[in-house]
């Protein structure tokens, strides 16, 4: 407060006051700031693995929220999402890229409007779809749950579904949910070898089977290297991080 009077006196004196100087007594403010709301740690987020934290505690948009400071908060809400993104991709890859997919389409519209900025309802909007599209990603990460599940299952599930999608065809949600865990014995069969995704002769048999227990459980007509592609990049992914 008192660096911001300084700098108002000077202006209305008619001094020039220190562009850095300044800067840097705003930076302080906001440091001091933040400091007191209990909410310092947030700015961790990430920095090392001394200071990783938990970014799907539910008191983390608590304090967020304690911040006045509208672009500040917005700053911070779209460094959570993002981690929160990222560490999702390490469990389910398809779910996770359709996130990232979402909240860029979020941010690109919210620069689009960076010439109302000065408007509160601008910024308002904007933290309330980033607050909303974190619980919608909370909200995935645990649906696994409620259909009987697993989380790795649930990731297998999503590929086979997005393929359905895609390719506009209707398959039964309990066979659908049957293969998922059938896809999960084959790759954990293969898996076990700590070499297993740079050795030729193992890939090769995992697509094998991949195949052969599609055609057994009557997985409608789409490109079976395309269906291999997908599972076998996300057992890669899965294994890789977990």
């Amino acid at each position: 407060y008192l660096a911001v009077r300084s700098i108002v006196f000077k202006l209305t004196k008619g001094e020039a006051p220190d562009t850095e100087q300044m800067n840097a007594k705003v930076r302080e403010m906001i440091k001091e700031a933040i400091q007191s709301e209990g909410v310092e740690e947030i700015f961790k987020l990430g920095e090392s693995p001394e200071t990783q934290i938990d970014i799907f505690d539910p008191d983390y948009l608590a304090k967020i929220d304690k911040i006045k400071l509208p672009n500040t908060k917005i700053k911070l809400l779209q460094q959570l999402l993002a981690k929160a993104i990222d560490q999702f991709k390490k469990v389910n890859k398809v779910k996770a890229l359709d996130f990232s997919k979402k909240m860029k389409t979020l941010v690109d519209s919210y620069n689009e409007r960076k010439a109302d900025i000065l408007q509160s309802e601008v910024l308002e909007d904007f933290t309330d779809e980033i607050i909303s599209l974190y619980h919608e990603l909370v909200k995935e990460k645990n649906s696994f749950t409620d259909l009987g599940i697993d989380f790795e299952e649930k990731a297998f599930y999503d590929i086979l579904k997005s393929l359905c999608i895609k390719y506009d065809f209707s398959y039964p949600e309990d066979k659908l949910l049957h293969l998922a865990k059938q896809v999960k014995v084959v790759v954990d069969d293969k898996a076990k070898y700590t070499d297993w995704n740079q050795r030729t002769d193992i890939k090769a048999e995992l697509k094998v089977d991949l195949i052969l227990l599609l055609a057994a459980n009557d997985y409608p007509p789409v490109d079976k290297d395309e269906v291999y592609k997908e599972i076998f990049e996300q057992a890669e992914n899965f294994k890789k991080y977990n």
